[in-house]
């Protein structure tokens, strides 16, 4: 007997067991795959791991029943059910869950994940399950993004040229996951770093889970004290207060849209470069590849492209949004 899976405006419904995916509104109970505000909603009770828990809480108020289960732990999840999560390689404690149902069999759901090794989230694993709920954001085959390394000596060279130029490199990226992926990746290059409020009181928390950064200081206008740093934070508009106290600066978005060469116009940025927290192209169909699912539903993103790519392979697979209800009653 297939599983049932609804998608909603506010998130996907398991109905056979009563669990909601990631709902970003209020539900009665929800699994959490990790902490970013897209993922999350003030759900009467929650299933995750305990570092999501921990992050969710310093970005989230009101109280809810927590169930907290660490990584490769199978418990009872419902009366014919079982649940054990797996990392997701997103950011710190993002988690994966497969259920497995005496009826409906094995279900995975991936919530955002990367198979690249990233220096501040677990690797990311790919058990076998029988359905698979992925998402998709890099869908399409032009979303290849190039070596990590290589990006990396792109953002280093990036901000000592800038630095050379007596200007103060930017570099734009998510106050929670990407900021400390990209506070870690400058380890090597030895140069200081200064964090905005955000994107600091983030890094706290992962210190307090126990993850280790370089050195890094809180955002100073002083120029005095500014002169010779990288500065770290959150996606800016162009005449945004934090930016006014940096005249003379040079700007980067750290994102995997920035495959797309309007990335520096969209984002009004003088350059970006490829580093991401998502699967790209040919990661999303080797996982797909891992896992052997026998039925794949996609989510987020180009879902109905790669969906299209894994029939062409052989694969059933469908997009989990309200035009394909008819294509999810079949399956």
């Amino acid at each position: 007997m297939p599983w049932e899976i609804r998608q909603h405006k506010h998130g996907i419904h398991l109905p056979q067991i009563d669990w909601w995916l990631d709902a970003h509104k209020p539900v009665p109970r929800s699994f959490v795959s990790h902490a970013h505000f897209d993922h999350l909603a003030a759900h009467n009770e929650i299933l995750c791991t305990p570092a999501t828990a921990r992050l969710a809480r310093a970005r989230m108020r009101g109280r809810r029943i927590e169930h907290l289960l660490p990584f490769g732990r199978t418990e009872q999840f419902t009366a014919d059910s079982s649940i054990t999560l797996h990392p997701a390689g997103h950011i710190h404690g993002s988690a994966q869950c497969l259920i497995d149902h005496a009826q409906h069999g094995t279900l995975l759901y991936t919530g955002d994940f990367k198979l690249r090794p990233g220096r501040s989230a677990e690797p990311c694993a790919a058990p076998h399950a029988d359905t698979l709920i992925m998402e998709t954001t890099f869908g399409k085959p032009r979303y290849v993004f190039p070596p990590a390394e290589k990006i990396l000596a792109d953002i280093i060279a990036f901000c000592r040229d800038t630095l050379a130029s007596g200007a103060t490199p930017v570099l734009y990226g998510y106050s929670l996951g990407k900021s400390q992926e990209i506070l870690s990746c400058l380890a090597e290059a030895q140069l200081p770093v200064m964090l905005h409020e955000k994107t600091a009181r983030m890094t706290r928390v992962y210190e307090s889970l126990g993850i280790t950064f370089p050195p890094h200081a809180p955002f100073d206008p002083d120029p005095r004290a500014l002169a010779g740093h990288v500065v770290i934070c959150p996606p800016q508009w162009e005449n945004s207060a934090f930016l006014k106290k940096i005249p003379a600066r040079r700007t980067a978005m750290i994102s995997g849209w920035a495959v797309d060469r309007s990335t520096p116009y969209r984002m009004r940025c003088d350059t970006a470069f490829p580093l991401s927290d998502h699967a790209d192209y040919n990661d999303l169909l080797r996982f797909v590849e891992l896992v052997r699912p026998r039925l794949v539903y996609t989510t987020h993103g180009h879902t109905a492209e790669f969906a299209r790519t894994l029939r062409d392979r052989g694969i059933e697979a469908w997009p989990l949004d309200k035009n394909t209800q008819l294509d999810l009653s079949l399956g």
